[in-house]
């Protein structure tokens, strides 16, 4: 493998985290209990989700391709493509609607009814989940631009190393943001709703735009 391939590679990680890093900020942002063990936990999330979904486009694309043949297994990963944007992308709109709406109700409460969000597992592994989907598409195209099906282990190798970090990267970043808001759960939370909303529109923009 030669260095412009690991390159490409890098650059591809990076392109592919910057989802879960708007989604780290986000929780860095909202989750008002989290301490390093958690933050490492969404970062490792985050990680291995970007991981695996390009794997498994990879593989369903490869089995395809056994049983119908090449153009078959082509034409399933341009259907896979677009359906797992409009997932995706419904997805985070929903929680990104939900935790905006909440964030405006929370600043009509009097101080002593406010309620601040904690960490949730099931929560951090929805997003991962959401964040990370349409990387399966990402998966299909490898399928085709890769010589061997050995080089697709290192690519989700260097992706997972590159998105948790800049996960990690992300969380910091919004725990110092809640810092200067001094606290003000309800104004991060609407912050925090208003990044998952852009983000949605985003994945459905760059998927059919190329942007």
């Amino acid at each position: 493998m030669t260095v412009e391939i690991i390159f490409e590679i890098v650059l591809l990680g990076i392109a592919l985290s910057m989802d879960a890093f708007a989604v780290s900020v986000t929780d860095g942002l909202t989750y008002t209990d989290i301490d390093k063990k958690k933050i490492f936990f969404i970062a490792f999330v985050f990680g291995f989700m970007q991981a695996l979904m390009p794997l498994i486009g990879f593989w369903l694309v490869e089995v395809v391709s056994i049983i119908v043949g090449e153009s078959g297994g082509a034409n399933a990963g341009k259907i896979m493509a677009d359906v797992v944007s409009w997932v995706a992308f419904a997805l985070l709109l929903l929680i990104g609607l939900k935790m905006l709406i909440e964030g405006i109700k929370e600043i009509k409460k009097s101080p002593e009814d406010k309620e601040a969000k904690k960490f949730s597992v099931k929560e951090v592994l929805y997003f991962g989940f959401a964040t990370a989907i349409d990387a399966l598409g990402t998966g299909v195209a490898l399928h085709s631009g890769l010589s061997t099906t050995i080089t697709i282990w290192i690519h989700v190798s260097i992706i997972m190393v590159i998105t948790f970090s800049i996960s990690l990267i992300g969380l910091f970043l919004g725990k110092q943001i809640v810092k200067l808001l001094k606290g003000k759960f309800e104004i991060t939370a609407i912050i925090g709703g208003i990044i998952l909303i852009i983000l949605a529109v985003w994945i459905i923009l760059s998927h059919y735009l190329g942007i």
